[in-house]
């Protein structure tokens, strides 16, 4: 895993109408974790920052808070950034995270429209703090996204953490606020069985198919391997199907010439493929050669399909 990029926000705040007489605000740092980006599904995580004004007693400032797109962007969306690998992800003002928390006074549509606007009243108090929530969401339907670790440091250059005061306006950084996920390394692996169907005696070669559906993270190399089945079949090409004590031979193979075994020897018999966050179809190529036919029946095997990644 390697680390790297730069996702940099923006949060500024303004008041009105009592002016502060300074604000602080720290950074809003967080990480999301282990992201199963295969499933598809969100990822969700939390973080907050406090913003500490002083001021004059019996008086009200109004915070005005903005998120910034970052840089760099993906596609003009928000992201974590790995080189080129981007990972998108966004900021709510609430816990539902319907509201997106973008740039205050700007309308940009992928990353959110307008701020957060809260009054900050100092009572009889002349200082106040104020702890606000940022609700975070690596958005869903990322499935292409290769494994590794991601980051993105949020401040924009010249800017950064700030916040904003009318008459005249005031700008305070607040420091660069980092945000991580490491997105995993996963597999999945479903398949259709081989069946021969209904044969008389059994004097020529029967050809069927299966498939083993496997889908694998984005650049992530795999093997599959098939077991011996029931039998505990050294030899790919010498499984069983049995009724009772009776046994009807055959063989699973790479290749539509069958030429090619396919078993569970690494290196040896097995097959790979690289993944590309999307479902590869591998077909299993079944024969049942010439061989002494026994009674009639069912015949079945069951056959382990092992992904390795």
């Amino acid at each position: 895993m390697t680390s790297g990029g730069g996702d940099r926000q923006t949060a500024s705040l303004a008041s009105a109408p009592a002016k502060a007489q300074g604000c602080t605000v720290t950074n809003a740092s967080g990480s999301y974790g282990n992201v199963d980006a295969l499933s598809g599904a969100a990822s969700d995580s939390t973080s907050t920052f406090t913003v500490t004004c002083q001021g004059s007693k019996n008086k009200t400032v109004r915070l005005c808070i903005e998120m910034g797109a970052g840089s760099p962007t993906d596609a003009g969306k928000r992201a974590l950034s790995n080189g080129t690998r981007y990972l998108d992800h966004e900021f709510y003002s609430d816990p539902s995270r319907t509201q997106l928390w973008g740039s205050w006074g700007s309308v940009v549509a992928a990353y959110g429209s307008g701020g957060v606007a809260q009054d900050l009243p100092f009572g009889g108090n002349s200082s106040v703090s104020k702890t606000f929530t940022v609700y975070a969401r690596v958005l869903a339907n990322q499935q292409t996204v290769a494994p590794l670790t991601i980051r993105g440091a949020m401040r924009r250059p010249g800017s950064g953490t700030a916040i904003k005061q009318p008459h005249p306006a005031r700008t305070m950084n607040g420091g660069t606020t980092i945000w991580t996920a490491t997105v995993l390394a996963n597999c999945s692996v479903s398949a259709t069985g081989v069946n021969f169907g209904s044969s008389g005696p059994i004097n020529t070669n029967i050809d069927a198919t299966g498939t083993v559906s496997v889908q694998c993270t984005n650049a992530t190399p795999y093997t599959v391997a098939l077991n011996g089945g029931n039998a505990a079949a050294g030899d790919p090409t010498q499984r069983k199907m049995s009724k009772g004590s009776e046994t009807i031979t055959y063989g699973l193979y790479q290749n539509s010439a069958r030429n090619l075994p396919w078993g569970s020897t690494s290196g040896g018999n097995t097959v790979g493929g690289t993944g590309s966050g999307a479902s590869q179809a591998l077909t299993v190529y079944g024969r049942v050669a010439s061989q002494a036919t026994p009674s009639p029946g069912t015949y079945t095997d069951t056959v382990v399909v092992t992904v390795t990644y």
